[in-house]
């Protein structure tokens, strides 16, 4: 990994890449890679990244970064949409 990491760093060198420009990009990169195995949630991406939620949120928010992609596009219905089990029906009456 670290041979290719180099391998990247000298052609970003090699083609004007300021170094700032080259940490904003691999920290936006390696954020959306970690809030994309975790399916967007990012209580779970904090924790994996060893930051604060509110942190991640900054870094989101100043990066730009899109995540509504990253969500799952299905939803779990609200409770007053979601079915009652039978058993609760039973209850209820």
């Amino acid at each position: 990994m670290k041979e290719q990491l180099e391998k990247l760093v000298l052609q970003m060198y090699r083609s004007g890449v300021r170094y700032s420009q080259a940490v904003r990009e691999f920290q936006s990169i390696f954020v959306l890679t970690v809030l994309r195995e975790q399916r967007a949630n990012q209580v779970r991406a904090a924790q994996k990244l060893g930051m604060h939620r509110n942190t991640l949120r900054r870094i989101i928010r100043n990066f730009e970064l899109d995540i509504r992609p990253l969500r799952p596009s299905t939803r779990r219905p609200a409770l007053s949409e979601r079915a009652v089990p039978v058993q609760m029906k039973a209850k209820a009456t």
